[in-house]
């Protein structure tokens, strides 16, 4: 692993005073909640976050910029969830606001659903959440108040960009771009790819996620309500462990799914998370972030193929990574023909800038063996996927 950036080091010193507090995890929490605020009724989400921050505190290697990190994720998910749930308490119509066949796209990570993301947000008749919304949803804000928040997205991005100098080559963001669900979804695998947190592992995987599709809705229905309405273009790769409370909140939706060979994918994520992970925990657990990625990756695929069969043929797009990952300008319309949109002459001349990789990034390389990982590990792993694949990518 690199040296630490030199501002991440300077960051780590700054804020070296305040890592004690992480020894009393309760008391940080309890004044970020005054801070962010809770709406009534809602104790059950606040004190699965209460536990969160607990474990959270409790991660091995954690830096003072980690532990910083942390706070923020819980702050930044308490202030949305009170924000949503007063604003719906004071408008009651926000929640019969139809998102009405919304399009998810998902898959394995690194399997081109950023980019197919982005190229379904390209027409006028679609919306897709962007950065600066999904860290703070609201209605339509005052111009003054729409240019800080905004503002404060950049700020995010900076950040990153600033302390993982990588991240950008693999994935880079923008504030006003379309981003992925993942950042409105309370409990997805982010925090995963921070810290090693096994005591929130085991709690994820036995959680019911349908109260946190619903929430999700909420959320797309308070960036409708008072603006036009258009189709819902949504994404995330971590949709795939939950497609079943997904589709039990939007029924109607269509999931458009995308492929590529796990072992490329599970090479290509962990160097993504390495990167990432390299602001807050240190030293790094290669290995480490190879089994345990491994091991989510493969139950998410596991879950999303058993998933899978419930869904109805007309609702379900497979997606081969050569659409848009190797010839877009032929994939993208067959893209917007799968999930019944027209194709027009403005979006093809969009394409290109959807398409095309941010300026100063570099290539992205990656070695599975870096991560104490095979081929054919993976490739057992995701065995059942593989079958599925190969007929995808002979249709």
């Amino acid at each position: 692993m690199a040296s630490s950036p030199l501002a991440l080091t300077v960051a780590g010193l700054l804020l070296r005073p305040a890592f004690g507090s992480r020894h009393d995890p309760g008391r940080v929490f309890d004044r970020i909640v005054v801070e962010a605020g809770e709406a009534p009724g809602d104790r059950e989400f606040v004190d699965g976050f209460r536990a969160l921050l607990g474990w959270w505190a409790k991660a091995e290697h954690l830096t003072p910029v980690g532990w910083q990190a942390a706070q923020g994720h819980v702050r930044r998910h308490l202030a949305n969830r009170a924000r949503v749930r007063r604003l719906i308490a004071e408008h009651p119509e926000i929640e019969r606001e139809p998102v009405e066949k919304p399009v998810f796209v998902v898959g394995l990570p690194r399997t081109a659903t950023t980019v197919t993301h982005s190229v379904l947000s390209i027409s006028e008749e679609h919306r897709s959440p962007l950065l600066w919304e999904l860290l703070a949803p609201d209605l339509e804000l005052p111009p003054r108040e729409r240019r800080r928040a905004i503002a404060a997205g950049r700020r995010m991005v900076r950040g990153t960009d600033l302390f993982a100098p990588r991240f950008r080559d693999i994935h880079a963001m923008a504030a006003e771009g379309p981003e992925e669900c993942t950042f409105a979804l309370p409990h997805a695998l982010m925090p995963f790819s921070q810290a090693r947190i096994p005591e929130y592992r085991a709690w994820h995987c036995a959680r019911d996620f349908t109260a946190d599709y619903r929430y999700l809705k909420q959320v797309y229905q308070v960036l409708q309500h008072g603006r036009p309405r258009r189709r819902w273009m949504l994404k995330s790769p971590m949709h795939l462990e939950n497609l079943d409370a997904l589709l039990t909140v939007f029924p109607d939706a269509t999931i458009v799914w995308c492929h590529r060979d796990p072992v490329t994918v599970v090479a290509s994520f962990c160097s993504l998370i390495e990167h990432g992970m390299a602001v807050s925990t240190r030293p790094v657990d290669l290995a480490g972030i190879g089994a345990t990625w491994l091991e989510l990756l493969s139950r998410a695929m596991t879950r999303g193929l058993a998933a899978r069969a419930a869904i109805p043929p007309e609702q379900l797009v497979d997606a081969p990574y050569a659409w848009l990952g190797s010839d877009p300008a032929s994939g993208a319309p067959k893209l917007y023909a799968a999930v019944g949109a027209p194709w027009t002459e403005t979006d093809a001349a969009r394409l290109p800038a959807a398409v095309d990789r941010p300026k100063g990034t570099r290539k992205h390389t990656y070695d599975l063996s870096r991560y104490g990982l095979t081929r054919d590990e993976v490739e057992s792993a995701f065995a059942d996927y593989n079958v599925l694949r190969a007929g995808v990518d002979r249709a």
